[in-house]
């Protein structure tokens, strides 16, 4: 694992524009859930966390955008980036506000912050922006739609550049569903994070009425923002390729798979009885079904697929694992 660095704002007080409430409690709870991973081991290692909180904690445009300029600085293997605040758009393009902001357009641009994410030589850089118009980073300040995001940068923000991002009890919305991700939410079946599946996360967890979140990437390779406890063992999983010969094999199952019986079922000559290791292949089998790799042929349930005599088969998810498993990907 290479370097991991983060760095996290929040900024409730402003000294000339409405101060929010909130943004501080957002910036603590972001940074919360990415200094560890679940398992209790570290993750972004000791995160910068600036945030302003009155007239003597304030964060200024210089403090800001030199942080950000430390952040992408070194080659590190991830430099994330989040930013919780007010944003503000104009014809020229979209600023992050410090506590010192008086019109708006004097905060760090979102050019600027651009500018030095494609500079860097980190292998990942990571934006993420909790901030009204936050989605107008990467546009061009012409209006024009070819996003600059260099390889290996992916900005995620809580709203459109036309749009103004939710509050709810205090807290953003788009902050409260990214912690979420974190926390587990978004983990694929080995426990991975990316930004990808946080961005899916919030997407699903919002309604089409409200405020759209914005994802753009331009990545070649893996990223994980952080590691969760999986829903279903890594061991269970590599059976994929043992219990399926091909991933589009159809196995027969029979009575024998399920253990449950009912008095007249043991009674029945023609029903055989349940054999120990079919009904060991038959509890990983229904775990691969609660989570989405596996899925009875012709019966609405995997016990009737198995008293009935019945198949089960891999889902498009399940090759999928299936051929990582294969590959020894996973």
């Amino acid at each position: 694992m290479g370097m991991r660095k983060a760095l996290i704002v929040g900024v409730d007080y402003y000294e000339h524009i409405g101060s929010l409430h909130g943004c501080v409690n957002d910036a603590y709870a972001v940074n919360s859930v990415l200094e560890r991973h679940s398992d209790g081991t570290l993750n972004f290692s000791n995160p910068k966390l600036l945030t302003s909180t009155g007239p003597n904690s304030t964060v200024d445009r210089n403090e800001l955008k030199d942080a950000v300029r430390e952040l992408f600085r070194d080659d590190a293997e991830i430099a994330l980036f989040y930013f919780s605040g007010h944003g503000y758009l104009e014809d020229t393009g979209g600023f992050l506000c410090a506590s010192d902001a008086r019109t708006g357009d004097d905060g760090l641009s979102l050019n600027e912050v651009m500018t030095l994410a494609n500079q860097s030589p980190a292998t990942n850089k990571v934006i993420i922006l909790d901030s009204c118009h936050s989605g107008a980073a990467a546009n061009a300040a012409s209006g024009g739609h070819q996003a600059d995001i260099r390889d290996g940068v992916t900005i995620l923000s809580a709203s459109t550049a036309e749009q103004y991002a939710l509050e709810s009890g205090g807290s953003g919305v788009f902050t409260g569903l990214l912690v979420d991700a974190l926390n587990g939410a978004a983990a694929n079946l080995v426990g991975d994070i990316t930004p990808g599946s946080v961005y899916a996360h919030v997407d699903q967890s919002l309604g089409p009425w409200q405020q759209r979140p914005v994802f753009k990437t331009n990545v070649k390779t893996f990223v994980s923002l952080r590691r969760a406890e999986p829903p279903i063992a890594l061991t269970e999983l590599q059976q994929l390729t043992s219990i399926f010969p091909a991933p589009d094999y159809q196995l027969p199952l029979d009575p024998s798979y399920e253990p449950a019986r009912s008095g007249e079922q043991v009674a029945d000559p023609a029903i055989p009885a349940p054999d120990p290791a079919n009904n060991a292949t038959f509890e990983v089998l229904q775990k691969y079904v609660k989570v989405n790799l596996v899925r009875p042929v012709e019966a609405p349930h995997m016990y009737y697929a198995a008293m009935e005599s019945k198949a089960c088969e891999l889902t498009v998810l399940g090759e999928h694992y299936w051929n990582l498993v294969e590959q020894r990907r996973i």
